[in-house]
């Protein structure tokens, strides 16, 4: 399992974002883009602060919303940012919306409907943790990435072997995204002791960042700054003590029972002689790039089980050569779904 920050860290960034963090709710007619000789943030939106650098998500989210194919979006970008603008600010003015603009460390980090209901990290995690420690649960990893929180703990009071002597450890991811990359959801993994890799094995629970619009439609000023009211606190409250009971259900030996019986059968089902066959087969189905299908293959072979099981566990062992945090986390998903996949999508 890719190690990310420690909790100290991990605490301390959500503590800093929590206070660098601000949202508004904005009139697409009051926004503008201009062009910039800078090269790090060639274009600038103003109406929001006196004017912010766009991030990556924001761009894309951007593209999305004015209905500019994303490659053509992307070069001008690159080489004609004056003539990103003009189509921009054609769009923003033909097309009028209300959107909540998120903005972290000076710059926008995303742009959203005005119906996005922030659910934030730093809430999540105070919210979680304690359950956590309650539950007598371990953190082993976690990340605060630009797209996501992660949360990743185990339990040594659920366990059990999918073999003599291959022992698993019942677990839990958290995750949650403020800028729209993905719903709140908590899932279950498993941790492997012989190799020390996590497995997501199944969703438990995801949560939408929607509620109700901000604001009247007849409403055209330039950017307010966005502020949650009482009952929007109230109700994420709620809505976060119901995330400690979904925590609590996870960390079940039953729950672990289930998918050891997934395992087991993964372990019993042989892949082709022809591996090479196979990797191209799970390359094309999950979109591995060429060093992450030869990490697989490596750590395929040196842990000398070509079952189901084996694939499954030698790329939840390459997530851990990867270096986004983010694409570790998807190959771990990856290799909790080979696990779950029939025999007859390797024959």
């Amino acid at each position: 399992m890719k190690s990310g920050r420690t909790l100290v860290e991990l605490a301390t960034e959500l503590e800093r974002q929590a206070k660098s963090k601000k949202d508004y709710i904005a009139d697409t007619r009051r926004l503008s883009l201009r062009a910039t000789p800078d090269a790090s943030a060639p274009i600038i939106m103003d109406g929001v602060n006196g004017g912010m650098p766009l991030r990556q998500t924001a761009h894309q989210q951007l593209s999305a919303t004015l209905q500019i194919p994303k490659p053509y979006y992307d070069r001008m970008l690159a080489q004609a940012p004056d003539l990103l603008a003009r189509n921009a600010n054609h769009w923003l003015q033909a097309q009028p919306a209300k959107k909540m603009i998120r903005t972290l460390d000076g710059g926008v980090r995303a742009i959203l409907s005005d119906r996005f209901r922030p659910l934030d990290n730093l809430d999540l995690a105070e919210t979680v943790l304690p359950k956590l420690t309650a539950l007598g649960a371990t953190v082993l990893s976690g990340d605060v990435t630009e797209r996501r929180l992660y949360l990743k703990a185990t339990t040594e009071r659920v366990r059990g072997d999918v073999a003599k002597g291959d022992t698993v450890q019942a677990g839990l991811l958290v995750s949650n995204s403020e800028i729209g990359e993905g719903r709140l959801q908590v899932a279950a993994l498993t941790y492997r002791l012989v190799c020390l890799n996590g497995a997501i094995m199944e969703q438990v629970t995801r949560r939408a960042h929607v509620g109700g619009r901000v604001g009247g439609d007849e409403l055209i000023e330039d950017a307010r700054e966005y502020f949650t009211d009482a009952t929007r606190q109230a109700n994420d409250k709620a809505f976060f003590m119901s995330v400690q009971d979904t925590v609590a259900g996870v960390l079940t030996q039953e729950r672990l029972d289930k998918q050891l019986l997934t395992m087991r059968r993964a372990a019993g089902e042989q892949l082709p002689e022809d591996i090479t066959e196979v990797l191209e087969v799970a390359a094309k189905r999950f979109s591995f790039t060429d060093g992450e299908k030869g990490s697989v293959l490596k750590h395929l072979i040196e842990g000398h089980d070509l079952s189901a099981f084996g694939l499954g566990n030698a790329i939840t062992r390459a997530s851990q050569d990867v270096e986004s945090y983010d694409r570790a986390t998807e190959l771990e998903a990856i290799g909790g779904e080979v696990f779950q996949l029939p025999a007859k999508t390797w024959a």
